[in-house]
């Protein structure tokens, strides 16, 4: 069955809700005309469209959004959130816990896997205590980016970096730590203080069900699929995923956020595109990136605009100051949205139309204290 809304546009009422909800996405929107805009300026490039699309992050990124959504269906995540709730006396002792708990999450796993595991079970802590759930699903944002500057899989910009330069796990642990260090503990002062030390009251306890066998696939997959993923096998864990979900859990598939995935390849593409212009280039050439500073402002700032996995890539035909360089783009993960794609995944799992404004109020300022910090340190 099919329907007619905004503006004559057909849409299939059987797409997936995050599906046609894009066309009121702005972000989407955006990248869209982007895209418009560059198919219409260089119509030869289209065709290369798809190479510029990163699809083993992409299949990386639907496994686990799949593997989630089954944690989340299950009932795990409320039970989980009620038993941390019944050992939390005050929302500032909650919200220093969360953030606390998904910095140290993001420095083992990836910071977008700690944000696929962190947000559901805050958004259920919050659903159940009434607690702000827009302000610390922020934090946890800002967490992520902290936290996963510090080791070499944290992050993929920190990954590419490792790989480009052959740095030891060590070293690379060493030369970040005194940055990540003055992070958290900013993050954590900031928590105390946006956070009130008033009593945790719990307003509903709800009994839901729990689908333990959901949860036991999801649990059994998900280090197999890990592996796969690190392995650079990502296609085939997803295979496997979809797989075994089609068969046990089908409205699983159909529930997950089809609609990041959309908005992810339209970011490469985008992305990849601006990066790849004669007068960025040019641009780049022109700053003098061998002089520590240039190359600390230049990777900070570009990371705002391209995100910081680009402009990592980018800036490394530019410089072999790695350390600089790491700095920067990791710094560069606070400010806009657009500076980590962690950002963006927060803000989606989140799903509040007005939390972008929020974001900023918090995360431009943070950037500003961070950009400061690292130059002084330099």
């Amino acid at each position: 069955m099919i329907h007619r809304n905004f503006g004559g546009i057909v849409w299939m009422s059987w797409l997936p809700e995050s599906l046609r909800n894009l066309r009121r996405d702005v972000f989407f929107l955006v990248l869209l005309g982007v895209a418009f805009v560059f198919a219409v300026a260089m119509p030869s490039r289209v065709a290369t469209w798809p190479s510029l699309v990163d699809w083993p992050t992409i299949a990386a990124l639907t496994g686990l959004l799949i593997l989630t959504k089954a944690v989340e269906e299950s009932g795990a995540l409320g039970h989980a959130g009620r038993w941390l709730i019944d050992r939390t006396s005050t929302r500032r002792l909650a919200a220093l816990g969360l953030v606390a708990a998904t910095a140290l999450l993001s420095m083992l796993l990836t910071n977008d896997v700690s944000l696929f595991v962190r947000v559901p079970l805050t958004l259920s802590m919050c659903r159940i205590a009434r607690m702000p759930a827009m302000r610390l699903v922020i934090f946890e944002a800002l967490a992520v980016n902290a936290g996963s500057m510090l080791t070499p899989i944290g992050n993929p910009q920190n990954l590419f970096l490792w790989q480009q330069w052959g740095i030891g796990f060590g070293g690379f642990v060493w030369v970040m730590l005194p940055v990540v260090a003055i992070a958290i503990v900013l993050l954590l002062a900031l928590t105390a203080v946006a956070f009130p030390a008033t009593r945790l009251e719990v307003h509903e306890h709800p009994e839901d069900g729990l689908d333990r066998w959901m949860l036991v696939v999801a649990a059994v997959l998900y280090v197999p699929f890990l592996f796969l993923a690190d392995a650079h096998h990502a296609a085939w864990g997803l295979l496997g995923v979809v797989v075994v979900f089609a068969l046990f859990r089908r409205r699983v598939l159909a529930a997950i956020d089809w609609g990041l995935l959309l908005t992810f390849v339209l970011m490469f593409i985008d992305l990849r595109m601006l990066a790849s212009l004669d007068i960025i280039k040019g641009v780049l050439g022109a700053l003098d990136l061998h002089q520590p500073m240039h190359l600390f402002a230049t990777g900070a700032l570009a990371s705002q605009v391209v995100s910081n996995v680009p402009a990592a890539i980018l800036l490394a035909e530019y410089s072999h100051d790695w350390r600089t360089l790491a700095w920067a783009v990791n710094v560069g993960g606070f400010g806009f949205i657009l500076g980590s794609l962690a950002n963006l995944i927060a803000l989606r799992l989140l799903g509040e139309k007005n939390a972008w404004g929020t974001f900023h109020l918090w995360s431009v300022p943070f950037f500003i204290v961070m950009a400061i910090v690292g130059a002084l340190l330099l």
